[in-house]
């Protein structure tokens, strides 16, 4: 059976034959079992917390009505303003650790190493990180006590011994140890793809190691630095187990805090509830940086 077109108006263009349709349903059968996890585990919860946070000095079984933002208002008190900022230092101490000791051996490891055993060696060093953090901080407890290994091996080199635990030199070697294997990671798959051939050519052009480095090895990693950067900052901004089994009293942090206010003596949901979500908006923050940044494209 043969059809006739009579105008030219009639004639399907190539475009709507092969137009996909597209079917609403597909996307969100996809979806689904994602959206229902992050809206049962991540939205709820947080607006819980929300909703807790604007109810002054409730306690377990009170009755729930959001009335004020005492409890935010609360958080701008000089002790509480004083522990969100050792919070801070202490990530971004960490995260500035994590990045001196982490890009050298990330850059070994992606240009120097032999490629027969790079992923031998990468296992290798992100094989701490299959231990439990609870573990990992209880080895470094028995390695800077004062009858720890280190003092041990000092005091049989003849050198005076160090108390460093339960300060805050012990919190950034523990949260350094904890955070260094993220930080090698991301720069690592950053480094595996430099450009050698601007490194030629910038030895051919005269310029030292140095000028190298920040003119041409940087810029190209510079997502990777970001990435890395940002990554260790959120999650030493929200590590709890260094800070209560190295710091002791003398590192009380934001997340030390928030365990206070929910399960320790104080008993005060609100405030704690607020001092959660002044946290999730620092880490979103963060994480929008990340966004926007970590994915740049390079200048050369």
């Amino acid at each position: 059976m043969s059809s006739s077109i009579n105008h030219p108006d009639e004639i399907p263009s190539v475009e709507k034959l092969h137009r996909p349709t597209f079917n609403f349903l597909q996307p969100l059968l996809l979806l689904a079992p994602a959206g229902i996890w992050l809206l049962l585990l991540l939205v709820l919860p947080a607006l819980i917390i929300f909703q807790l946070s604007l109810v002054p000095h409730i306690r377990p079984g009170d009755l729930v009505n959001p009335s004020s933002l005492e409890n935010y208002i609360r958080i701008f008190d000089s002790l509480y303003l004083h522990v969100i900022v050792r919070s801070l230092w202490l990530a971004l101490g960490t995260t500035i650790i994590c990045l001196i000791f982490g890009f050298p051996v990330a850059y070994w490891l992606a240009q120097i190493a032999p490629k027969k055993w790079r992923n031998l060696l990468l296992l290798a060093f992100v094989l701490p990180l299959w231990t439990s953090s609870l573990l990992r901080s209880y080895a470094w407890i028995t390695i800077l006590r004062r009858t720890g290994l280190l003092n041990n091996i000092l005091s049989n080199l003849g050198l005076p011994t160090l108390d460093l635990l339960y300060s805050i030199p012990a919190v950034f070697i523990g949260m350094s140890y904890s955070l260094l294997p993220y930080m090698v990671l991301i720069l690592y798959a950053s480094l595996e793809k430099l450009d050698k051939r601007l490194l030629e050519a910038a030895a051919d052009l005269g310029a030292n190691p140095m000028q190298t480095f920040w003119k041409v090895t940087a810029p190209q990693v510079s997502p990777g630095i970001t990435a890395g950067s940002i990554l260790v900052f959120i999650t030493g901004l929200g590590d709890f187990i260094d800070p209560e089994l190295l710091g002791g009293s003398s590192s009380m942090t934001a997340a030390r805090l928030v365990y206070n206010q929910f399960l320790g003596v104080t008993q005060n949901w609100g405030f704690g509830s607020a001092l959660s979500m002044t946290l999730i908006l620092a880490v979103s923050v963060a994480i929008a940086f990340l966004i926007k940044f970590g994915e740049a494209t390079p200048s050369r």
